[in-house]
């Protein structure tokens, strides 16, 4: 099966809002939950802004917003686990998907930022000297 990581960030944005629909109606809840559906369902958007990109740079940029959103969905997640608003294995799910596709985007956006260096410095060259 061909690795989708659109459709992982669809996968993990409706997993997100399952979450939040089972949270119970409090304060705490309500705040987190609110929050939760934002950054949860952001990274899903703004990856499909980033395969759109203008140029490398907001390329990177565009994969930095959406690692902030995700790196904002774990300390949730992880205040939601700890509260103890939910007694099922979504929480655990989630969590464990989340580090996974925080992983992806900090190693991708290493090697976007390693290949715009590249790129630059080829660019600097002497025209006889490029490769």
């Amino acid at each position: 099966m061909k690795f989708d990581l659109e459709e992982r960030l669809i996968i993990f944005a409706v997993l997100i809002l399952e979450i939040t629909e089972k949270l119970p109606e409090t304060k705490g809840s309500n705040h987190l939950s609110s929050q939760l559906v934002r950054s949860g369902t952001a990274p899903a958007l703004h990856y499909g802004e980033a395969q759109s990109a203008e140029s490398r740079k907001d390329f990177i940029h565009k994969m930095k917003i959406a690692l902030k959103e995700m790196r904002e969905s774990l300390i949730c997640l992880k205040i939601i686990e700890r509260k103890k608003y939910l007694g099922d294995q979504s929480i655990l799910h989630s969590l464990t998907e989340l580090n996974e596709l925080i992983s992806i985007f900090v190693k991708s956006i290493e090697t976007a930022k390693k290949n715009l260096r590249n790129t630059e410095y080829r660019t600097s060259l002497p025209a006889g000297r490029r490769e």
